[in-house]
């Protein structure tokens, strides 16, 4: 009798573990009233805003060009998850706004953003629509100078706004995070989680 309770307690324990919906890794934003849409035109010169990819996940990062560090990794890391998402990665977008539209010019975009995966886009506007944009998904970014005019860096956020299909923002991906995680955390929104 015991060994028959013992094998329906395991039982309930691996049926349990089945029924548990995943979670995301990333930080969820499904409850915020802000991001909801961008109006800025991409590295071809197309106006763009986030009805254009309706059917698709989308990843939008904030960041510049000349960014040492935090920009080319995360559009590395990005690159890595597209990779481990296969044939899912075709219902995702990747879009990089500049912060820095003084000196990302469209053709400097369409140099460097598709550098990392083909299908990445590169996003500008002028610094007026940059800043609004930018404050409408709290994105913090600021000039800090540099030895010349034109050396200046850009201090700035490094997260990463991930939208479902829908279009509604529900994930907030932290810098630095592993491209496994980014992937398993796109594949559930591809899903509909």
């Amino acid at each position: 009798m015991k060994l028959l309770s013992a094998l329906f307690f395991s039982l309930a324990l691996l049926l349990s573990g089945c029924t548990e919906p995943r979670k995301f890794v990333s930080t969820d934003l499904s409850m915020v009233d802000w991001g909801k849409d961008f109006k800025l035109s991409d590295h071809t010169g197309q106006a763009r805003s986030l009805g254009d990819f309706k059917g698709k996940a989308v990843v939008l990062f904030f960041g510049y060009t000349q960014c040492p560090d935090v920009c080319p990794t995360t559009l590395s890391t990005m690159r890595e998850a597209m990779t481990l998402l296969g044939d899912d990665a075709r219902r995702v977008q990747v879009l990089f706004a500049t912060v820095d539209p003084a000196r990302d010019t469209p053709q400097l975009l369409a140099q460097y953003v598709p550098s990392f995966h083909p299908s990445f886009l590169g996003l500008y506007g002028n610094e007026a629509s940059i800043a609004a944009t930018a404050k409408d998904f709290k994105v913090f970014y600021v000039k800090q100078p540099g030895k010349t005019p034109d050396s200046y860096s850009v201090d700035h956020s490094t997260g990463s706004y991930a939208f479902d299909p829908a279009g509604r923002l529900r994930l907030l991906l932290r810098h630095g995070e592993t491209p496994a995680n980014v992937a398993a955390d796109l594949k559930l929104l591809l899903a509909g989680k």
